[in-house]
């Protein structure tokens, strides 16, 4: 299938919109022995969850989060591991391969708020762009589709290309590419890709229009 692109915008955000609610903050709050029922404001729970996660040692506070986000997929040790590589960067590949990658970035940029600086600031990209099918190519844009472009655009010593060379090329099933690319949103005649800057950043990206062809996987 042959797709074209043209690339409106690509941003840097260290942030990202809704990725944690009242309920959230007041889970972890009582997690974390610094519950108080009275309050119910998104940005005064931050505040006192940060209060409460600045008292603890950074790997403590670390590994009651991730068992708050990560429990129903990653065991205690596991966790307390993951506890130490987040404060040197040294996070595993194995856990974006299991689509934890979005709860980490989430988890990290609250540690790293929390504790001004003293783990490691991670990023998040966002692709605005439009995309035209070619040829009968499939119109129902997934994140499959959108990935496996994009990556044809990007420095070849990339992650993705590096580590999910088989599923791009089609000769494998791609299920992690709904993991990869954490959102994508369709406005009228554009779409918006949300991933991590681990994935793809924004020095990455070669040419803000081309033209590419892909490949999916069949079974025999």
């Amino acid at each position: 299938m042959k797709y074209a692109i043209k690339i409106h915008k690509i941003s840097t955000v260290d942030d990202l919109e809704n990725a944690w609610n009242v309920e959230d903050f007041q889970e972890l709050l009582k997690r974390f022995d610094f519950a108080n029922d009275n309050v119910n404001d998104l940005k005064e729970l931050r505040e006192l969850l940060f209060m409460a996660i600045a008292d603890k040692d950074p790997s403590e506070a670390a590994a009651i989060v991730l068992d708050y986000k990560l429990s129903d997929h990653l065991n205690e040790g596991q966790i307390d591991s993951l506890s130490y590589e987040m404060l040197v960067d040294k996070i595993s590949e194995e856990y974006p391969r299991i689509g934890l990658h979005k709860r980490l970035f989430c988890v990290n940029q609250l540690l790293y708020k929390a504790f001004n600086g003293k783990f490691p600031n991670t990023k998040a990209t966002l692709v605005d762009f439009e995309i035209t099918p070619k040829r009968n190519a499939d119109e129902n844009i997934t994140k499959e589709i959108a990935l496996k472009c994009f990556t044809q655009n990007l420095d070849s010593h990339n992650v993705i290309i590096r580590l999910f060379g088989k599923q791009l090329s089609g000769e494998e099933e791609f299920e992690e590419a709904n993991d990869i690319i954490w959102d994508l949103q369709k406005n009228e005649t554009t779409y918006r890709l949300t991933t991590s800057d681990y994935f793809m950043s924004k020095e990455e990206f070669l040419k803000p229009e081309f033209d590419c062809e892909i490949d999916f996987f069949t079974e025999e």
